[in-house]
């Protein structure tokens, strides 16, 4: 891999030649490169304007500053964390087209309520080049749909873990809905010896002690934690109970407000957490609706016309005395309903299509309604029961495995950059410090 670079530096001397340009202009430009990742740099005057950024968003939020060799530091860890994925998902054949990006463009100019346009001129009133910020977004959808391939759709879910991740919930945190968590992470090396978990070990509880002693957590994050957050000051922010990281389940259980653990340890190396705020949980109070339907699908033997002169054939019929369950058995295209006489069971809101909803919801119990048209064709439909209903352990369970998705995710991910990390070539040669 040197002798790589080495041939590098040598066609840029070539080329700095032929263009009839001093090769010691070549060189001090060379002198600028302050990361090595694979074949690839990483210039001083890259990490110069990242770095320049993160002191402008760091100001916004009016954080105490690290020292700037430590920030740039971090800013240079990040950028190498992004460049391995971007040369990964090369590698992968992984791109992103202009629709794509143009259609993500538009959308966060709809979520924030203003055009094209105005986006265009908000970002340039902030300094923001529209044309690097284009391809800042091209890449940060490229590495998401990285992450999707080669980690989160890799990961199983077990019916083991569903059971477990509900025991979990009946803990004493489901007594809040969610927290808001300030993170440290001293972190150990992958195959660490036992003087790096004992150096580390006694960086953390050294940590513990100064916030113990009065120290700002978040200042403490900023200059020494290992976390993807710490140029947050490690802010985790507002976590919904479900999505914890299994490690700190049990700790922040018995943590009040304003709290910090002492230094937990797992593969990553030593966290230490701080409960800043709690919301407590409420019951999930909801609408159920039972009712029965029958369907007829339209095809290129039945049109629209014809099937909606069937339901009100069954209509009149039933309203007359024949049994709806006897017709939703002989009639309705709904199969799986057809068998139990058209009984839906119990539903919730969002269970079923808007337009079904609409209309079985605007009659009264037992009314039949007037055949109305969905997606999946044609239906009446007859509500039988309505309550309220507790879907607090209902809502869990059907969050259940997206929350675990999320949760392990989270954790590949940690575990896949890391991997990602330990087998590329990076070396770093920052030395001296610019002023960014």
């Amino acid at each position: 891999m040197r002798s790589t670079l080495h041939i590098f530096i040598k066609i840029i001397g070539i080329i700095c030649l032929m263009a009839s340009l001093p090769l010691q202009a070549a060189v001090k430009e060379l002198d600028h490169i302050v990361a090595l990742v694979n074949d690839d740099i990483i210039a001083r005057s890259e990490l110069n304007s990242q770095t320049r950024e993160m002191l402008a968003q760091l100001a916004q939020k009016r954080a105490n500053l690290p020292p700037i060799r430590i920030l740039q530091q971090q800013v240079l860890e990040r950028m190498i964390t992004k460049r391995l994925q971007l040369q990964t998902a090369q590698r992968l054949g992984l791109s992103v087209n202009d629709a794509t990006l143009t259609k993500a463009i538009t959308n966060i100019a709809e979520t924030n309520q203003i055009s094209l346009l105005q986006l265009r001129e908000t970002l340039e009133a902030d300094g923001i080049s529209f044309p690097l910020f284009r391809e800042q977004l091209r890449d940060d959808i490229l590495i998401n749909r990285l992450k999707q391939k080669e980690v989160i759709n890799r990961i199983v879910i077990t019916e083991q873990d569903v059971v477990t991740f509900l025991a979990r919930e009946m803990g004493t945190s489901r007594q809040r809905s969610a927290v808001h968590l300030l993170h440290i992470l001293i972190a150990t090396p992958e195959g660490a010896s036992p003087q790096d978990v004992q150096a580390a070990k006694q960086q953390a509880q050294s940590v513990y002690d100064q916030l113990q002693q009065g120290a700002d957590f978040s200042d403490l994050a900023l200059r020494l934690s290992d976390g993807r957050q710490a140029l947050d000051g490690g802010d985790l922010g507002w976590i919904e109970i479900s999505r914890i990281p299994s490690l700190f389940t049990s700790v922040i259980d018995e943590m009040e407000p304003d709290s910090i653990s002492e230094p937990i340890r797992n593969a990553s190396g030593f966290h230490i957490v701080k409960l800043s705020e709690v919301k407590g949980g409420n019951k999930l109070i909801i609408n159920q609706t039972h009712a029965r339907h029958i369907l007829v699908n339209t095809n290129e033997i039945v049109s629209d016309s014809e099937a909606q002169q069937r339901l009100e054939t069954l209509r009149e019929r039933i309203i007359d005395g024949d049994s709806f369950e006897s017709l939703a058995r002989s009639h309705s295209d709904d199969k799986a309903s057809a068998i139990k006489g058209g009984d839906l069971g119990w539903t919730s809101p969002g269970d079923l299509v808007d337009q079904f909803e609409e209309q079985m919801d605007a009659l009264d119990i037992n009314q039949i309604s007037e055949p109305f048209q969905t997606q999946f064709g044609w239906h009446i439909v007859q509500p039988l029961e309505r309550r309220q209903h507790d879907n607090t352990e209902e809502a869990l369970k059907n969050r259940a495995r997206q929350e675990i998705q999320k949760q392990k995710s989270e954790e590949a991910i940690a575990l896949w950059l890391r991997r990602l990390r330990d087998e590329a070539y990076v070396e770093v040669l920052l030395e001296e410090l610019d002023t960014p």
